[in-house]
């Protein structure tokens, strides 16, 4: 799988990195963001998926095609079951529309689906190493929250959210501060840009995100 920054006009092999390389290193040298430059072919995967299929079976089976040169099938298990303890629910409104409900994580938004498996890949990649992962984030609400619920407890990974004074939920703010261990939550006397400003100076500062 060729992963390239979304600046990256050239969607050259040479200019590609690793999918694990993109997971620890988050934003591209040059500012962009990280994304796929192949689009991969599931057809086979999903024609073997039923109505009885589980959430959790269709996410092992997506993780082993997509990631097949990273993570052996057993791996592609411990990463999904340790990501999805919650599952989306779907509700039948009538004959012809269903709602698919994402609240169901820990910190009820959206968010907890993809925040959860990065945080289960990067565990996954740091189970035989001494290394420590550090996640510095900036959020305005319930991006920080999914982080923070995420990769709470984590091994092996600390995380640091910025967040602006005043500009999150009560409740936002209580999911942010109140876990402690390997999570800080910072205060920033500012607005969201000036978090996401300070966060994508660390990232683009080679010797200083290196050290991270």
């Amino acid at each position: 799988m060729r992963i390239v920054s979304t600046r990256n006009s050239k969607n050259t092999e040479a200019s590609s990195v690793s999918f694990k390389e993109a997971v620890f290193k988050g934003l591209a040298p040059d500012g962009g963001l990280y994304h796929v430059a192949d689009n991969p072919d599931l057809k086979k995967v999903y024609a073997g998926f039923g109505a009885e299929t589980g959430f959790n079976a269709m996410a092992e089976k997506v993780t082993e095609a997509l990631f097949h040169d990273e993570f052996s099938t057993e791996a592609a298990r411990r990463v999904v079951e340790r990501a999805f303890t919650f599952a989306p629910v779907l509700r039948r409104l009538d004959a012809s529309i269903s709602l698919l409900e994402l609240f169901h994580g820990p910190s009820f938004a959206f968010k907890d689906f993809g925040a959860s498996f990065l945080a289960s890949v990067m565990e996954e990649y740091l189970r035989n190493d001494a290394r420590r992962a550090v996640i510095l984030t900036a959020t305005s609400g319930d991006t920080g929250s999914a982080v923070a619920r995420a990769f709470y407890g984590k091994k092996n990974i600390d995380v640091v959210i910025l967040y602006p004074s005043g500009r999150v939920s009560p409740l936002q703010e209580k999911q942010l501060t109140t876990l402690g261990g390997n999570v800080a939550a910072l205060e920033v006397k500012g607005s969201f840009d000036d978090c996401q400003r300070m966060v994508k100076e660390v990232f683009v500062d080679a010797e200083l995100s290196n050290g991270l």
